[in-house]
């Protein structure tokens, strides 16, 4: 029998450091910049979601073309322009003070967000040893888990106990941690030469794996519906009398998430995806109920805990599912998936704004759920009724 290689190599430290730096950035961004737009650039809660949706814009628009230059430039010097980009627009934030000026370094960031979280997938899938890339992948995933999680309550904490140019600056600082580890990543497979008749632009037919696209679909349905929750539920939690409870709300979701994952991740090995993930998105929409219904701190934090079980499972599921679609190119599958997941995450958050100034965050929520309830059925037609991968592709990703 082969001895096992080893796992957790400098360079696949390095991978998982990197991830999660940027993946911080950019939950930590993604609930404080609306209310930085709101309180501090005097703006409106439907333009305040302009600040995520345009980021998204850049990073889906970026994404699928860096899935093909990462194969023909090379993934070292993608990972020094995405990094290098993403770090110095993180630290632009420190001297625009205008809407305009905000959109365009969210814009600039975006690019390097896509980029880099694109190379980064491809590098994880690189470094991760073959007979142990399920294993791999599935921490290298939990890298991005836990900046969702740490990532808002972070943001919140920071700008309630200090202020917004102490986040900023703290941005820049986890940037450059990025920066800095995607350098020290060592590649063991050698850059691939670029053909003759190779172009850096691919054709628009290539750029996205098409077994990937039916759970990125189900995916971007649920994010459209998750996404007022990353965006708006300080807002509404301020609206509401329960500010304190809002950072505790993300303490309560990694709780959850972190004591669910060991049981769901192998249930969903040994049982099948459809056991874990049918569940898991009527959990969420069970909390996303709740939340429209919280009135009291304790409400508040149940719907945390729900929406931590049934998101916080859905995504690393939906995650595995599209690595097994294309197991021989991760980094494509990768890129495929998070553009059309971001789509969802991207209209959601200007949606959002746009509709609960009409009708209030807690009916927003409350019609949310059923979009969540909905997705079951999506997910079932789309995926679920297809027959179980064999064994032996489950035992390859296997965590």
């Amino acid at each position: 029998m082969k001895k096992n290689q080893a796992l957790w190599t400098k360079s696949f430290l390095n991978v998982c450091f990197s991830n999660f730096f940027v993946f911080l950035v950019f939950y930590l961004m993604f609930v404080t910049l609306p209310i930085y737009a709101i309180d501090q650039l005097k703006v409106d809660e439907g333009q305040s979601g302009l600040v995520i949706t345009i980021f998204l814009v850049a990073a889906i628009l970026i994404r699928p073309l860096a899935g093909k230059w990462i194969d023909t430039v090379g993934r070292k010097p993608i990972v020094m322009l995405s990094l290098s980009l993403f770090f110095i627009s993180s630290f632009l934030y420190l001297f625009v003070h205008s809407f305009i000026l905000i959109l365009i370094v969210r814009f600039i960031q975006g690019l390097g967000f896509g980029m880099g979280t694109t190379v980064l997938g491809a590098l994880a899938a690189d470094v991760v040893p073959d007979q142990r890339k399920g294993e791999g992948m599935g921490y290298f995933a939990m890298s991005m888990n836990f900046a969702m999680v740490l990532g808002p309550f972070l943001g919140l904490t920071i700008i309630q106990s200090f202020n917004f140019v102490s986040m900023f600056v703290i941005c820049a600082i986890f940037g450059a941690i990025a920066f800095i580890s995607g350098l020290m990543i060592k590649n063991p497979v050698p850059n691939r030469a670029v053909e003759k008749s190779q172009s850096v632009l691919p054709q628009v037919n290539g750029l996205l794996e098409k077994p990937v696209i039916p759970i990125a679909l189900t995916g971007a349905v649920m994010a459209l519906a998750y996404s007022g929750v990353l965006s708006f539920v300080s807002v509404y939690a301020n609206e509401l009398g329960l500010a304190e409870a809002a950072s505790y709300f993300f303490v309560v979701y990694a709780l959850v998430l972190l004591i669910s994952r060991p049981f769901t991740g192998k249930w969903f090995d040994q049982y099948g995806e459809n056991i874990i993930v049918i569940p898991s998105i009527i959990v969420f929409g069970i909390g996303m109920l709740v939340l429209s219904f919280a009135n009291t701190a304790l409400l508040l934090l149940l719907a945390g805990g729900l929406i931590g079980l049934g998101w916080g499972t859905i995504v690393p599921s939906f995650q595995t599912i599209a690595l097994k679609k294309v197991p021989a190119r991760a980094g494509a599958a990768t890129a495929t998936f998070f553009t059309i997941f971001d789509i969802g995450i991207g209209v959601g958050s200007y949606l959002v704004g746009a509709i609960a100034t009409g009708i209030g965050f807690s009916s927003l929520y409350f019609n949310s759920s059923f979009i969540i309830f909905g997705a079951v059925f999506i997910y079932v037609f789309l995926h679920g009724r297809k027959r179980r991968a064999s064994p032996q592709l489950q035992s390859k990703y296997s965590s």
